[in-house]
């Protein structure tokens, strides 16, 4: 999406969004309340920050290869990257990171799944919310992966694994190992098509508890029309607009709503 209407996006979103205030559904008002708007300094937020500000300053470069929207030609790209690159424009920013660390901290899912690795920032991220649960990734390029991986270690996180190659081709075979899903990251690809498969793939093992997060909601027209699919979809109760993000619930005993949260 260019930039200008990327900012008369976020201008519309930014003056329809609502506050705690004016919200009657006592499970969003609490999810506001407790996750949302928790402002506790968790001591591992800052142990997520030092590999980044180390990444930050990395000047060292990697074969990129891109699947995604970012892709220069079809089916992939490759570029020469500098680590420190990668850090500052692709990696989650602090603010949306420990968002996610909030809500696995409060939610406990036991089965998680990410698409769209990268570094591993939002990785660490939601590994270190919950270490007891199981945390699936998947990152289509090796390189990338390769430096995430490297992260987990220094971390010691140990319910990672890390799974290497185009979502197309192995998200499939990783879905077949796994009994259900109670917490989904989608922060790769970016194409409308793509991101509806994915969600498709993904139903038949979410259940009324799990959780979907989308991220870049908003980052171009055929992300909006995914966006938009997925809160129409039967299965889906409510769903959170944030606006860098969406969050989606699948309680079948809430009635179906979406709400434009200003966060």
């Amino acid at each position: 999406m260019k930039t200008i209407k990327f900012i008369l996006r976020y201008i519309k979103y930014y003056f329809s969004a609502r506050t705690k205030y004016s919200i009657h559904s006592p499970f969003v008002f609490d999810l506001i309340t407790k996750v949302l708007e928790d402002k506790h300094l968790y001591s591992d937020y800052n142990k997520v920050e030092a590999i980044r500000k180390k990444l930050i300053h990395n000047p060292n470069v990697i074969e990129v290869v891109d699947f995604g929207a970012g892709a220069s030609s079809y089916p992939y790209s490759t570029r020469i990257k500098r680590v420190k690159d990668i850090a500052k424009k692709s990696a989650i920013s602090p603010k949306y990171g420990q968002l996610l660390y909030r809500l696995i901290k409060y939610y406990q899912p036991d089965t998680m799944l990410e698409l769209g690795t990268s570094l591993g920032i939002s990785t660490m991220y939601q590994s270190i919310a919950a270490p007891k649960s199981k945390m699936i990734c998947i990152e289509g390029c090796a390189s990338t992966a390769d430096k995430a991986q490297g992260n987990f270690d220094k971390l010691r996180l140990k319910n990672i694994k890390l799974n290497i190659g185009n979502f197309d081709n192995t998200l499939s075979p990783v879905l077949k190992k796994i009994d259900k899903l109670d917490y989904v990251y989608f922060d790769g690809n970016h194409r409308k098509e793509p991101t509806i498969r994915y969600f498709e793939q993904c139903l038949p093992l979410m259940h009324n508890d799990s959780i979907l997060i989308v991220g870049d909601i908003y980052w171009s027209r055929g992300m909006e029309q995914a966006w938009d699919y997925i809160k129409k979809h039967n299965r889906v109760s409510i769903t959170i607009d944030l606006f860098f993000l969406g969050i989606v619930f699948f309680k079948k005993e809430l009635s179906k709503q979406n709400f434009i949260i200003k966060f």
